[in-house]
């Protein structure tokens, strides 16, 4: 097991069907590790199931999302490295040339195949890291883009948008997180003044509990909410509290290329037309109160033909709201004063 990130594709790809052993093939780990932590997480889904009592849900919760633990001293670091690209490439092309020169024929090397060359060149990776970049080297080529049709259930897109208000004769600016259902039609925001990771997270578990349900995937763009950093050209790492969020609920994280909005053009319009919609004509308010009771009776009227009411039926059925809390430890300075990020408080002697 690496991290978080490995926990949850074991966990998805279980409730997909797979065996313990296809997961094991897929992600190129033991067989073993799927089980235990396969296993591990119906145990909890079925206490989660089993209690009311709160203190017990945030002690479950915290076990479903934890990452993994285990002893890597002995380890071997293993790594896509430049000369694996470089043997990977050259065999890539010479399949090529053998098309070229065959035509169609059924004598191409298998992944397998690859993977065994590739072995025998002393590169340490794994069948399914081998089979990522093949996929990844193949798709970089020249792109198309396809009207994408979705079941209820399967996508929702993710984006924030920004709308400058005027609150009581002052001008402020606000965000809106959207969230857009492309299958449904459906749209809806939530009014913050930041964009902060915690508004990010608040967000998604206020709309799943609106909502009842959640869908089998959401997009994002590579907002540094969901990307927390780029490892070379193609590689990105996530954000851990989102990939906790979508072990706990769920779903699948999918992020968009860079420069590439039409990935989840849905969302993209969705920022636009709420705006406008919303904004346009009415953008004074007496408070953030009134702005909200607003935008808020805006929405039901824009989602009134929508089929949202169909999707609920068939979506994987929400749990209790994830406790988005963080608990520090600080210290009092001489000034009897305790720092929160860029904030401080003052404590009694």
């Amino acid at each position: 097991m690496k991290n978080l990130l490995d926990k949850a594709s074991i966990i998805r790809l279980k409730e997909q069907g797979l065996s313990n052993r296809g997961v094991a093939r897929e992600l190129g780990i033991d067989k073993k590790t799927v089980n235990k932590y396969w296993n591990e997480y119906k145990d909890n889904l079925k206490e989660l199931n089993e209690t009311t009592d709160i203190a017990k849900i945030s002690e479950i919760q915290e076990n479903i999302t934890s990452a993994p633990k285990y002893n890597s001293e002995n380890r071997i670091r293993r790594k896509v490295t430049p000369e694996f690209l470089k043997a990977l490439e050259k065999i890539l092309e010479e399949e090529e040339k053998k098309i070229k020169t065959l035509g169609t024929n059924k004598q191409a090397l298998t992944k397998q195949q690859i993977y065994e060359l590739l072995k025998k060149q002393s590169f340490p990776l794994s069948y399914s890291t081998v089979v990522l970049e093949m996929k990844r080297i193949k798709s970089s080529g020249k792109e198309c883009f396809i009207r994408q049709d979705y079941d209820f259930g399967d996508r929702l897109e993710y984006d924030f948008g920004e709308v400058k208000l005027v609150i009581n004769g002052i001008v402020k600016r606000y965000y809106i997180a959207v969230l857009s259902s492309p299958a449904t039609n459906f749209r809806w925001c939530y009014l913050y003044d930041n964009c902060k990771k915690d508004v990010f997270l608040v967000s998604h578990v206020r709309f799943f509990e609106m909502i009842g349900g959640v869908w089998k995937e959401i997009v994002y763009d590579n907002m540094r909410n969901v990307v927390s950093k780029f490892i070379g050209k193609n590689e990105k790492e996530l954000n851990e509290d989102l990939v906790k969020m979508s072990l706990y609920y769920g779903f699948d994280i999918n992020v968009t290329n860079a420069f590439s909005g039409n990935e989840k053009g849905y969302v993209e319009g969705s920022v636009k037309y709420l705006r406008n919609k919303i904004f346009a004509e009415n953008y004074k308010f007496s408070s953030e109160e009134a702005t909200i009771e607003y935008m808020e009776s805006q929405l039901m009227k824009l989602n009134e033909n929508s089929k949202i009411e169909e999707e609920k039926k068939i979506l994987e059925p929400t749990k209790p709201p994830l406790e988005l809390g963080e608990i520090r430890k600080s210290f009092v300075n001489k000034y009897s004063f305790v720092q929160i990020e860029n904030n401080f408080y003052s404590v009694p002697e």
